[in-house]
């Protein structure tokens, strides 16, 4: 199936500049509306639904073609921009233009990963939980077994990607965590990236602050025999 032509793409933000979308690449960053998922800690629910926004794709793209000396990349985020039936041609209008294209994914559409493979140069996967556990995250049944086989494909293509999760005591206790651990460890990766969510208004269901020092040094070096490269990153 071809894909959508750009300038339908549903765009619901974009970052001119970002330096952290991408780590060690200065990138633009465009998010697209539209997510089949419903985790209590997302903090860009007004993505959530597939709506049209601003700015349009032909303003994106002259901006991207005014800065190209400036800039490595474009980064495609949401939402889940999997959802996107115009992604292919984004993703090429960007590698036309000599930037390279990144992907935050959670994989929740495996079957449009595949499609896009060739065409992402780097990707961000959002490992929620351990996978038995997506479903109570998620709110949709087979998300764990989606995310597992978008990862898997990642990991047989060889694109380059950051595995990385946001964490909550309301979903990751110690024993969630040490299955998540072995369950990287099990797929040969080495390096893991995590973050506290954050409590504020602007995530879909409301959530305390995780309490002062948790997860604690024991915890993280426990993770760390499975995964050494686990680095907890400052909200």
């Amino acid at each position: 199936m071809s894909a959508a032509p750009a300038e339908q793409a549903r765009i619901g933000g974009f970052v001119p500049f970002s330096a952290c979308d991408w780590p060690g690449q200065l990138v633009a960053t465009v998010f697209l509306a539209g997510c089949p998922w419903r985790c209590g800690y997302c903090h860009n629910p007004h993505l959530l639904e597939r709506r049209s926004g601003r700015p349009l794709w032909s303003e994106v793209a002259r901006h991207l073609a005014s800065r190209q000396c400036l800039l490595d990349g474009v980064v495609f985020s949401g939402g889940e921009p999997l959802t996107e039936p115009a992604l292919g041609s984004l993703l090429e209008a960007a590698r036309t233009l000599g930037l390279a294209t990144g992907l935050h994914t959670g994989g929740a559409l495996p079957d449009r990963l595949r499609t896009h493979l060739a065409q992402v140069d780097w990707a961000g996967f959002d490992f929620k939980t351990a996978w038995d556990a997506y479903g109570g995250l998620t709110g949709q049944g087979t998300s764990g077994q989606n995310a597992r086989r978008a990862l898997e494909l990642l990991l047989a293509h060889g694109t380059p990607l950051e595995v990385r999760t946001t964490l909550h005591p309301r979903w990751h206790d110690g024993p969630t965590l040490e299955r998540m651990a072995r369950q990287l460890a099990a797929l040969g990766i080495r390096q893991w990236t995590c973050q506290l969510a954050r409590s504020q208004p602007a995530t879909l269901h409301p959530l305390s602050p995780p309490p002062a020092g948790w997860p604690d040094a024991a915890l993280l070096e426990g993770l760390r025999a499975h995964v050494p490269g686990l680095v907890l990153r400052p909200s």
